[in-house]
C-alpha cells in the first residue's frame, strides 16, 4: 500500500556492496574518491533528532496498513518540527543521516517533510541560506550523500510550497548549484535528484521561466546531454536520462527540438502502458513501456490489452529498489493515489512487492521469506493462468508459490498493472523482445503476439499537448462531468446526484459531489424503452413485470448493484456472461452496465431471469428484439 514505505537496508549496507544493485553495468563508484569532499561536515542538529530519524527509517517498513498509527519516533519528530528551530534541525538531520543506498531513503525524506507542519517563509529562507553556505566552494565540505539529500529536501519543499515561498527558496545560489550538478562528471545520484528538484521548482510558473533562462545560458544545454542517458544500462544514469527527456518534452522546451514521441521507434510494439488508464502523476516513456513516479502519491497504471482466458506472461525489469506493487488487475480495480491504494489493494487485483517481500490482495499482505529483496537489474516475471486459476510471480526465473486469492472475485478481464511509490521506475516487456526468464513448465501466450494498437493509440503525448487537445474538444452539455467523453446517463444512489456516465462511477467509492458512499448506480434511459446488449435489443415495453432482473449468477466483477430507471422505479440490472465479458477495443464494459449497440461483442447467450425464477435463453445473435414475459 502506498502509505507505507520500504524496510531500511541492514546496517552498513550504505558502505557495502549495494552500489552494484543500482549500477549493475558498471564498476562500483567510490563516493569518497580523490577530490570528493570529506563527509565530516554536519548541518546543525542534535544527536537525539538523528536517532529519531534513523529509528523512523528503521521501522517504517513495518507500516503495511494505511490505517496504522505512525511510529512513536515519527510523532516525536512532528512535535519537534512544530517550532521553527526544530523544523530546521529535522531537515538538517535528514540531510546528515539518511543513507545513500537505503531503498527508499529519498521517499522517507519526502514522507517526513510532507507530514511535518508547513514551514514559514522565514524558515524556508533560513534553510536556503544554510544550504547556500554549504554550496560555496572552500567554505564547507559535504559528502555525496549529503548533496543528494539536499536536492531531495529542496525538491520536496518546492513541491509543498507554491508561489512566493518557492520563489524565495530558489535563490541564484541554489539555482546555480542545481544546474552545476547536471554534468556527466557528477555522481549520478546527485545529477538525478538535482534534476528532480528543478522539476519541482518549475511547478511555480515564475520559477519555470527562471530555470529555463538559466539552462539556456549554458554553453551546451545540460538536459540535451543527459537525455542521451535514457537508454543506459547503468540504472541511475538511465533514471536521470528518463527524467531529462521528460523535462524536455513537458517543461523546458527547446525551439527546434522534436518531441520524443515523434522520434521514437515503435515498430513491433503492440501493447503499451495505457496513457488513458493511468493516475495523474505517473510518467510514461515515449515508447509506452517504461514508467516512473516522482510524486509523493502512489501512482498506478494498467496496460492496453485485456486477457480473458488462457495462460499469459510478461516481465518487468526493476530499476529502483523501493516499493512497487506489480501484478494483475481488472478494470474494476480503483486507483486511489492520494489515499495510498494501488494494485493489490482491492479485491480485483493482486501484486508482488519485492522490496518488502509481500504479496498484496484486497489491501492485505502475505510475507514470503525465501528470497532477498529485489535489486536493480532483477527481473520480475508475472504469469496468469486462467485455466488453473493461479498467478505465479518469478524473481529472476525462480517461482514463488501460486496465488489464487483474486479469483474469488474475478476470473476474466485482467490487465498487466503496477503501482509506484516516490522515485521508483521499471521497464515492462510484454513480448516485443525475447523474455529473459520464460516459464519452462507450461505453454503461455505473449500480449504482443495477440494485441494490436492503432498508430494514434501508440503516441505518448506530453502533458501540455494533451491538455491543449482537451481544451479544443467541444463538450456536449449532457457529457459526463468526470471524463467529458461519454454521455451522462446514471444517478448515484442513495444521494441521487446525476451527471456521470456508466463507466466513471465504477472507479468511485464515494460520490464526488457529496462524498456519500455509492450503494447503487441507476441507469437512466432518457425516455426510451430499448436497451441494447451487444447485437441484441431488449424492448422494455414487453416487460410485464417491472422488477425483471438481469442476473449475474457468478457475481463476477460487480462491486455494487446497478439499476435501470423505468417508470420512476429502480430495476436492478446486470449482464451475465459465462465466458468472456463484453469488450470494446480491449476496454471492458462492466457487468451491471449496458453497453451501446454496435460497439461491443457478445461472447455468450444472455440469460434473463424474472423475480419468480423463470429463465429465458436467447441464442439468436441477429434478433432485433427479445421479448421477456413473466410467469406472474
Amino acid at each position: 500500500m502506498g502509505a507505507c514505505l520500504c524496510k531500511d537496508c541492514p546496517d552498513g549496507q550504505e558502505n557495502g556492496n549495494n552500489e552494484n544493485n543500482e549500477n549493475t553495468a558498471v564498476p562500483r563508484i567510490d563516493i569518497h574518491a580523490a577530490g570528493d569532499p570529506s563527509p565530516d561536515f554536519k548541518f546543525p542538529t542534535s544527536a537525539n533528532i538523528d536517532k529519531l530519524v534513523l529509528e523512523t527509517l528503521g521501522v517504517i517498513g513495518g507500516l503495511v496498513d494505511n490505517e496504522q498509527e505512525p511510529p512513536p519516533s515519527m510523532l516525536k519528530l512532528h512535535a519537534i518540527a512544530d517550532k521553527e528551530e526544530g523544523w530546521l534541525q529535522v531537515a538538517s538531520s535528514m540531510v546528515n543521516v539518511i543513507p545513500m543506498h537505503s531503498p527508499l531513503g529519498p521517499s522517507v525524506i519526502t514522507l517526513l517533510l510532507d507530514d511535518c507542519p508547513l514551514p514559514s517563509k522565514e524558515t524556508v529562507l533560513k534553510l536556503s541560506h544554510m544550504f547556500q553556505v554549504s554550496q560555496k566552494t572552500g567554505k564547507v565540505q559535504t559528502s555525496i550523500t549529503q548533496q543528494r539529500n539536499i536536492c531531495v529536501v529542496l525538491g520536496c519543499i518546492a513541491e509543498k510550497l507554491a508561489g512566493p515561498s518557492s520563489i524565495a527558496l530558489l535563490s541564484k545560489a541554489t539555482l546555480d548549484y542545481l544546474v552545476s550538478n547536471l554534468r556527466e562528471d557528477v555522481e549520478s545520484y546527485v545529477v538525478l535528484y538535482s534534476l528532480i528538484a528543478l522539476e519541482k521548482f518549475a511547478q511555480t510558473s515564475e520559477n519555470k521561466v527562471t530555470i529555463q533562462r538559466r539552462l539556456m545560458e549554458e554553453k551546451e544545454h545540460p538536459l540535451l546531454a543527459l537525455e542521451k542517458w535514457a537508454d543506459e544500462t547503468h540504472y541511475v544514469r538511465r533514471q536521470a536520462g528518463f527524467s531529462a527527456q521528460w523535462c524536455l518534452d513537458n517543461l523546458f522546451l527547446i525551439e527546434g527540438r522534436k518531441y520524443s514521441h515523434d522520434t521514437v521507434d515503435l515498430t513491433g510494439i503492440n501493447v503499451m502502458l495505457n496513457t488513458k488508464d493511468v493516475s495523474e502523476y505517473l510518467k510514461i516513456s515515449p515508447n509506452g513501456l517504461e514508467a516512473r513516479c516522482d510524486a509523493y502519491s502512489f501512482e498506478s497504471v494498467r496496460c492496453t490489452f485485456q486477457v480473458d482466458s488462457g495462460v499469459w506472461y510478461y516481465e518487468t525489469l526493476i530499476m529502483t529498489t523501493g516499493v512497487m506493487q506489480i501484478g494483475w488487475a481488472t478494470k474494476n480495480s480503483s486507483f486511489l493515489n492520494h489515499e495510498g491504494y494501488g494494485i493489490g489493494d482491492d479485491s480485483y487485483s493482486l501484486s508482488c512487492d519485492g522490496c518488502r517481500r509481500l504479496i498484496w490482495h484486497n489491501a492485505r499482505s502475505e510475507k514470503y521469506h525465501d528470497r532477498p529483496p529485489w535489486k536493480a537489474g532483477d527481473v520480475l516475471g508475472c504469469l496468469l493462468d486462467l485455466n488453473k486459476l493461479e498467478i505465479i510471480f518469478y524473481t529472476n526465473g525462480v517461482p514463488l508459490k501460486p496465488c489464487v486469492q483474486v479469483f474469488k472475485t474475478a476470473r476474466t478481464g485482467f490487465f498487466a498493472a503496477a503501482s509506484f511509490m516516490s522515485f521508483q521506475q521499471c521497464l515492462f516487456n510484454f513480448g516485443n523482445v525475447p523474455f529473459k526468464y520464460p516459464p519452462a513448465d507450461r505453454e503461455f501466450m505473449k500480449f504482443n503476439d495477440h494485441a494490436t494498437l492503432k498508430p494514434e493509440d501508440k503516441v505518448v503525448l506530453p502533458r501540455h499537448i494533451y491538455l491543449n487537445q482537451l481544451r479544443k474538444l467541444s463538450v456536449r452539455e449532457d457529457s459526463c462531468t468526470l471524463c467529458y467523453d461519454q454521455k451522462a446517463s446514471v444517478r448515484l444512489l442513495p444521494c441521487e446526484h446525476r451527471g456521470f456516465c456508466q463507466t466513471c462511477p465504477m472507479q468511485l467509492v464515494e460520490c464526488p459531489m457529496c462524498r456519500a458512499t455509492i450503494e447503487e448506480v441507476a441507469v437512466e434511459l432518457d425516455n426510451q424503452n430499448f436497451i441494447n446488449i451487444g447485437d441484441t435489443c431488449l424492448d422494455l415495453s414487453e416487460l410485464t413485470d417491472s422488477n425483471t432482473l438481469f442476473q449475474n449468477p457468478l457475481n463476477m466483477q460487480q462491486p455494487r448493484a446497478s439499476t435501470i430507471q423505468r417508470d420512476n422505479q429502480n430495476v436492478p440490472a446486470s449482464v451475465a456472461s459465462e465466458t468472456a465479458p463484453v469488450t470494446d477495443n480491449n476496454v471492458q464494459h462492466f457487468p451491471g452496465f449496458l453497453p451501446s449497440k454496435g460497439n461491443v461483442q457478445t461472447a455468450a447467450p444472455v440469460l434473463l431471469t424474472t423475480r419468480q425464477g423463470q429463465q429465458l435463453e436467447s441464442e439468436e445473435e441477429n434478433s432485433s428484439v427479445v421479448p421477456v414475459t413473466s410467469s406472474g
